[in-house]
């Protein structure tokens, strides 16, 4: 069996998850094969067939991830707690039982791209640009004093490439994704991925963590 399969919602979302899997010592966990799809009517199929999808790869591999937006796929008004325990209870009444899990990140997956890292600033085009991106984002009113992340991540993303002129690219997520620190994102899905990739791919006896980015 291999180790894990996922249905994301977008190449985005796809495009990430590659760039974090492909960074085990950070995550704190062993070497993982994965192999990821894409649902073409993302985030709103995700939450309605996706539990069947995957479960067509029940026998295939060890585990199984479901992750997606809430923004737009159609339960925005459904406490994220509450949409991930109903779609693992489809999953503990399936053939998967509890190897399998859904992640839904609120708002949207932009939430995991804002951290202090410089690395932001390089990979959106702001590095050596006067304001700093913070600064800018808070002029702009995309990002409260004081605040971790902007209110409306994916705006405020796309706002920023607009102003450096960068062209907006999935293959941007997974830059990210392969330099920012893991260790300072506190985004609640992207806790709760971490977590479960630590219990279902636990690092050998001994081993330790090492996440040398910024």
């Amino acid at each position: 069996m291999k180790d894990l399969v996922i249905l994301a919602a977008d190449k985005d979302m796809d495009l990430a998850l590659h760039g974090l899997l492909a960074r085990p010592d950070a995550l704190g966990i062993r070497a993982v094969e994965a192999d990821i799809f894409v649902e073409p009517e993302h985030d709103p199929a995700c939450a309605l067939r996706g539990v069947g999808f995957l479960t067509t790869f029940a026998g295939l591999y060890r585990h199984g991830l479901l992750i997606f937006d809430q923004e737009g796929s159609g339960l925005e008004g459904t406490p994220v707690a509450e949409v991930q325990d109903r779609l693992n209870g489809d999953f503990g009444r399936s053939a998967w039982g509890d190897r399998a899990r859904a992640i839904v990140i609120s708002p949207e997956l932009e939430n995991w791209v804002w951290s202090t890292s410089p690395h932001v600033d390089e990979v959106t085009g702001w590095r050596d640009r006067k304001p700093r991106l913070r600064e800018w984002l808070v002029a702009q009113g995309w990002l409260s004093i004081g605040a971790a992340k902007p209110s409306r991540p994916k705006e405020a993303f796309e706002a920023a490439l607009r102003e450096a002129r960068k062209p907006r690219s999935a293959s941007l997520y997974r830059h990210l994704a392969e330099k920012v620190t893991l260790r300072s994102c506190v985004d609640v899905a992207f806790r709760q991925f971490a977590d479960t990739m630590r219990v279902w791919f636990p690092r050998p006896e001994g081993g330790s963590v090492h996440d040398a980015s910024y």
